[in-house]
Order: structure tokens, then C-alpha cells, then sequence
């Protein structure tokens, strides 16, 4: 199977309103992503235009980009039907990711394996954790719990070498040291044996 960038997403800073007892709290938050066409730079602190809410959790060097497998796009569709009792549709940014991918899901990479995107090279650091925001996105409150047991959480990536990139783009994986993968974390997160890496 073909290894390209399906979609690129930016996004500014907005509001997620989240239900806690008798209130609802205003939110800010980075996770409102939307699909731009074109060229798109990418920095050592992430895409041009790309804003994150909370860098303490987002963002930085290690977590410059978040990718995410068009792959699972299914599920997520089915598992907000069945939540919601309803059909929206789920256009890629759905899940917050600045580059929805096709082609390469968890188990195909491993922490240090690299990304060339033509003269764009990015690092795989980690996968994601999700949180609170990532339940409000999605509308339902176990949306995260379920992230964690599928393991489809997506993966953060290092910025080695800027460019820009765009939709359709060819993505060649580059294989590192191969110590650890993406799912062997997931899985020992969804075993509750692995300590957050930040």
C-alpha cells in the first residue's frame, strides 16, 4: 500500500465547553484542526499557522507534529454513531492531527524511525496520550478510554530537517533503531504499565 500525506490541518487557538457538574467551563484548546490546501511550512515548532493551547502538553520540539492514520477514521465514525445516536461526518483535523496520513498506522512505526516527506524529515518521539479536550472533540465522555484500548492513538514527530509539504505527498518511511514501537507503548498504557513519558 502507498505511503502519502492524505491532509494537512492547521489550526488557531479555540473553545471547547465542557460539561462538569451543574457548569459548563470554557476551554481553550488547539484541537480544532481544518484542511488546508497547498503548500504548507514546517518548522522545528510545527506547521505554519498551527497554534497549541497548552504547550506544557503540546507542542515543543518532541511534539512539533501530530500524525494521525486515516485507517481509523472508520471507527471513530462508527463508535460517535453509536454514542450519539446520530451520523456526522468526520473530515480529517477530526482528531486534532496536522498531518492525516495513509499508509502507515502504530504498529508499522518505532520510536527514532523517521518520515521523509520530500526535503521535509520528521522523527517519531511518542504516542499520543489523549485527554479531557479529546472527549469534548468527539462528544462523548469515553472517547480517550477508548483511544487507549484500540490503540489508535497516532504519533508525534520531531521536525529533523523544515520544508513544506502537501496533500498527497509521497511519505517513505526510514526505519532507526527499532527498541520500541508506537503499539508496544499503547499496549503497556492500556495494561496501565506505562508511566506517561511527559
Amino acid at each position: 500500500m502507498s505511503k502519502r500525506v492524505l491532509s494537512i490541518n492547521i489550526g488557531g487557538i479555540g473553545n471547547l465547553f465542557i460539561q462538569q457538574s451543574s457548569q459548563v467551563r470554557r476551554i481553550a484548546t488547539g484541537i480544532h484542526k481544518q484542511p488546508v490546501q497547498g503548500a504548507v511550512a514546517i518548522q522545528k515548532l510545527g506547521l505554519s499557522g498551527d497554534e497549541q493551547a497548552d504547550p506544557t502538553v503540546h507542542g515543543g520540539l518532541n511534539k512539533a507534529v501530530y500524525a494521525y492514520p486515516s485507517e481509523h477514521y472508520a471507527f471513530w465514525a462508527m463508535q460517535r454513531q453509536a454514542a450519539l445516536k446520530r451520523e456526522e461526518p468526520l473530515p480529517p483535523g477530526s482528531m486534532g492531527e496536522n498531518l492525516t496520513l495513509e499508509g502507515i498506522l502504530e504498529s508499522d512505526v518505532w520510536v527514532g524511525d523517521r518520515l521523509q516527506i520530500g526535503g521535509v524529515l520528521l522523527e517519531v518521539t511518542e504516542p499520543r496520550q489523549p485527554c479531557f479536550k479529546f472527549n469534548a472533540k468527539m462528544g462523548f465522555s469515553h472517547a480517550s478510554k477508548m483511544m487507549v484500548q484500540a490503540g489508535n492513538s497516532g504519533f508525534y514527530l520531531r521536525v529533523v530537517a523544515p520544508g513544506s509539504v502537501s496533500a498527497g505527498d509521497a511519505v517513505t518511511l526510514l526505519p532507526g533503531p527499532r527498541e520500541t514501537s508506537i503499539a508496544q507503548i499503547n499496549e503497556r498504557r492500556r495494561k496501565g504499565r506505562q508511566r506517561d513519558l511527559f
